[in-house]
């Protein structure tokens, strides 16, 4: 039988309060709340902390604090990469940013998804309600510039040499090389 950390990864609905999911959540937010008040100046605790919280961190990447995030493990970011202040990853599944990367202020990406039909959505649990929840990877690759808050869907892949401009909705994949922004977020002109 399928564990719901695997189940969640794998795609299918899971219930996020199962307790191996609960206690990586709370893994996470204590070690986010250490990092989220760390002295700026303590750079090798910092380090230690996002090698600590997140699944992979290359050398020379920043994150800025605040940075909130569900579980960390499932975030993976490429050397040089820079993660601006107050982002926000729910990484239901699985986040992958490549090298050399800009994340502004304020960008938020999303893998968890929920039925769209409240009566799909939502169900009882005793006299609670509780929601149905499935993820999708999240996948930005080499040399990405995501302006300030711009909000990453589930499923999305972005290429390489890609700049998306602020506070566009990224609901669908973007090609490399070109300058895509807007809400819903379209290819403007290639690069």
């Amino acid at each position: 039988m399928k564990s719901n950390y695997q189940k969640m990864l794998d795609g299918e609905s899971y219930d996020s309060r199962d307790p191996e999911l609960l206690e990586l959540y709370h893994r996470a937010r204590a070690l986010i709340l250490e990092h989220n008040t760390c002295d700026s100046r303590d750079l090798e605790r910092r380090k230690d902390l996002l090698n600590q919280l997140l699944g992979k961190v290359e050398k020379g990447v920043w994150i800025e604090i605040p940075f909130f995030c569900d579980y960390g493990v499932n975030i993976e970011i490429g050397e040089n990469t820079f993660v601006n202040t107050n982002c926000l990853f729910l990484d239901d599944n699985k986040i992958k940013i490549g090298k050399n990367g800009l994340i502004a202020p304020y960008v938020q990406i999303y893998t968890a998804t929920h039925p769209l039909k409240a009566a799909d959505r939502i169900y009882k649990d005793g006299e609670s309600s509780r929601y149905h929840t499935s993820t999708k990877p999240v996948a930005i690759g080499d040399n990405v510039w995501i302006g300030g808050n711009s909000v990453i869907f589930p499923g999305v892949t972005i290429g390489n040499n890609v700049t998306i401009g602020a506070g566009s909705v990224v609901t669908q994949d973007i090609p490399d090389d070109v300058l895509a922004f807007g809400n819903p977020c379209k290819v403007v002109k290639p690069l």
